[in-house]
This record gives structure tokens, sequence and C-alpha cells, in this order.
């Protein structure tokens, strides 16, 4: 027969560690204890730095540890922040996104991120999804440069920032892409580059329009203007840059130089150009764009315009938690710098 049934749990759970355990272990209020173990950017000092010492050091040997339900219910916030990129596949958005939740995180907030993959109705999916979550605000990568995606987000009066992509009139944290496409002339200019190419990018993208637009106007005004036939779109990867690359390599004399507004797609044209029996910095420079770390280390190094993409990350979260805060704000253009490596040379014809 059975023996008698032991109640006795051999590994009885712990009750969860309150602020009131807590409180009542240092002696002072649980108001105290809540404003001490509050997260960074909502912390308040109190009138006595051992007792704060004194309360964290009690929290850390109960292993306390918050609770993000209680404290949405207690501030009317969820303190969770969604993030929309157009692919996290993509270095610079991952990069970008990098950014975002390292400053989140110091500010006590939690990210998830989604992608729209460039697509109008899946960013349209994507963003109900995120408010269906009560996030307190929405860092965005993916603005088309109408801003004809964020209706809903204005329309609720949900605080977001964009980051990467501008669009007029909405608060962004962006590199400054007009100064750096004009970075990128002034490099093939002063190397004697007269007769050039760009891999343009997408139209509906202020990465694209700008840091073509910044290019074009700097040979303009140097007095050689780029004929239309020399400007191809395309998509910011590696085939894309190929593929506008083969076109605009195929048509009329050879370019001596091609600006591609993204490092992958200047990767691209590297390879078209390759394939034609030419090497990338002699008969044909290459310049590309954002500078990720592969581009120092392709065997014929990319010359490129360095983007400062994780600040732009940590920066844009720092927008969106002055708005949430309902502190001033203002939009930002991070400086470019140019990067001569081995992809770009004096011109040969």
């Amino acid at each position: 027969m059975d023996g008698p049934a032991d109640d006795t749990d051999p590994s009885p759970r712990r009750a969860p560690v309150t602020l009131r355990t807590i409180a009542e272990l240092a002696g002072v209020h649980v108001t105290t204890v809540s404003r001490v173990l509050a997260p960074p950017a909502q912390a308040v000092r109190t009138s006595s730095p051992e007792t704060a010492q004194r309360i964290r050091e009690i929290a850390a040997d109960l292993g306390y540890r918050p609770d993000p339900h209680g404290r949405a219910l207690r501030t009317n916030r969820s303190h969770l922040v969604g993030v929309l990129v157009p692919r996290l596949a993509d270095l610079v958005l991952a990069t970008v996104y990098e950014g975002v939740e390292d400053a989140a995180g110091r500010a006590g907030y939690s990210t998830f991120v989604t992608n729209s993959q460039d697509d109008v109705a899946r960013r349209a999916d994507r963003t109900d999804m995120l408010l269906a979550r009560r996030v307190d605000g929405v860092v965005l990568g993916d603005a088309p440069v109408d801003g004809s995606s964020l209706g809903l987000l204005v329309e609720r009066g949900v605080p977001y920032a964009l980051v990467s992509r501008r669009a007029p009139g909405h608060p962004s944290v962006t590199c400054d892409d007009l100064a750096g496409g004009r970075l990128a002339a002034e490099h093939l200019l002063a190397l004697g580059h007269r007769d050039v190419a760009v891999v343009a990018g997408e139209p509906y993208t202020s990465t694209g329009l700008d840091r073509t637009g910044g290019f074009l106007a700097a040979f303009a005004e140097a007095g050689h203007p780029v004929p239309d036939h020399r400007v191809r779109r395309s998509g910011f990867d590696v085939r894309g840059g190929r593929e506008a690359a083969e076109a605009l390599l195929s048509t009329g004399p050879l370019p001596t130089a091609v600006f591609a507004v993204n490092d992958f797609a200047a990767i691209g044209v590297m390879g078209a150009v390759r394939d034609r029996g030419l090497t990338p910095g002699r008969e044909v420079s290459v310049v590309g764009f954002n500078d990720v770390p592969l581009a120092a280390e392709l065997p014929v190094a990319l010359t490129t315009v360095r983007s400062p993409m994780h600040e732009m990350g940590r920066r844009g979260f720092a927008l969106l938690l002055a708005q949430i805060e309902g502190r001033p704000w203002s939009s930002e253009l991070l400086d470019p710098e140019l990067v001569a490596r081995a992809s770009t040379g004096p011109a040969q014809r």
C-alpha cells in the first residue's frame, strides 16, 4: 500500500520580493523605496545617499526584480517602445536599432522590433500591432519621405521619432545626407573625375534623394553636371547595386567613377566593375555610404561616407523620450565623414 501523503514541497517557492518587503527591512516608507529603485530616467534623488545605498543593497540581496505590469498601472505607461524598420537583416538598420535598444535600456524602457519590408500594407499592419501592445512611443526607420505612413500615429497622438530617414515636418534624427553626398562628390572632383554615375537608391526614401541630391549639386556647381542617363535608381542591397551598375556600364563610354548611396549597393557596383575585367579604384572608382564594418575588409577596401549609425539610434530614442515626458525637443542632423580607401583613385581617362 502507498504510504501517507507528504504535503511537504521539497523545493518551496519563495514569495515574490515586493517594495514593501524592502521598505520594512530598510526601515523606510515604501514610497522612498519606489523612488530609489525607479529606472534612471524616472529616479528621484533621496535626501540621504546612505539610505539609497542601503535600499539598493537589500534589493540586490533579495533578488528584487521590478514588476513592469504593476509599474504600468501606477504610471499609466508601459515603458515599452516599438521599433519599425524595413528589414533587420540590413546591417545599417541593425546597428541603428542597437543604439535605440542601448539608450532605451539605460532609461528603463524595453524595446521590440518588427519589419515592414518597405511594403505599404505591411507597414500599416505592423503599426497597428505596435499600438495594440500599448507602446509608449514608436521609433521608425522606414518612413517614406512624404510622411504618408505616419497618419495613424499623428491621429492617435502617439509619440514617434524617425531615424535614418526623415520626412519634412516630423521629428527625426538622421545623418546629414545632403552634406554626405557633397563629401563624396568633392572627393571625386579632387581626384579629377568629371564623367561620373550615381546608383541613387529608392526614390521614396530621404536617404536616396538627399545623398543623390547633394552629390549632383556639388558636381553641377563645379561646372560638371551629371546627365540624367548617368543616374540609376536601385534597391539598397548588393543585387540592386549590381543591376544598376551593369546598366550604367553598358550605356555609352564607361564613367570614371560611380557613387552608390549605400555600401551594399556599392559592393554590387564593385562586382559589376570586376565582371568587366576592371579593377575598382583604377579604371573605375567607387564610393559608398554608411561605412559598415565590411567596407574596410573587402579585397579592395571601399571608400565611403561614414554615418553615425549607432549614435543615430541612441539620439533617436532620446528624441522620442523627450516627447513621452513632455520635454522640449528638436530634430537633429548628425555630421557625416568621408573615409578614403583603395576603391577610389585619380581619374584615368
